[in-house]
């Protein structure tokens, strides 16, 4: 099945509609991977859920605005983000902030 996500640049947001999951990442990561360097926000309003692959997809989104000494600013809570979110112990940065159990 075709994922029904999307992704436009609008000034310095980029804003997502559909369901963010596996195959709207492998759909959407080509254009994605190369995101401005203007975008400081990601819209996540008109996102009606995402899965593990969403928020791993937003996460690395966030980590490559960090490298650039950007942080993006996520605006919506899909179904879905809070819980995956507290189960992979993400801050509101979208940053690993837990230490490992083995340390």
């Amino acid at each position: 099945m075709a994922s029904n996500a999307t992704v436009q640049i609008d000034g310095p947001r980029a804003c997502f509609t559909g369901v963010l999951d596996r195959e709207a990442v492998v759909a959407l990561w080509p254009q994605l991977k190369a995101l401005p360097r203007t975008v400081t926000a990601l819209d996540l309003d008109a996102v009606t859920r995402l899965d593990s692959a969403g928020l791993a997809l937003l996460a690395e989104l966030a980590a490559l605005a960090r490298t650039d000494g950007r942080t993006l600013v996520l605006n919506g809570s899909p179904a879905g983000f809070n819980e995956l979110s507290a189960a992979y112990r993400l801050a509101p940065s979208l940053d690993f902030t837990a230490p490992t159990a083995a340390s």
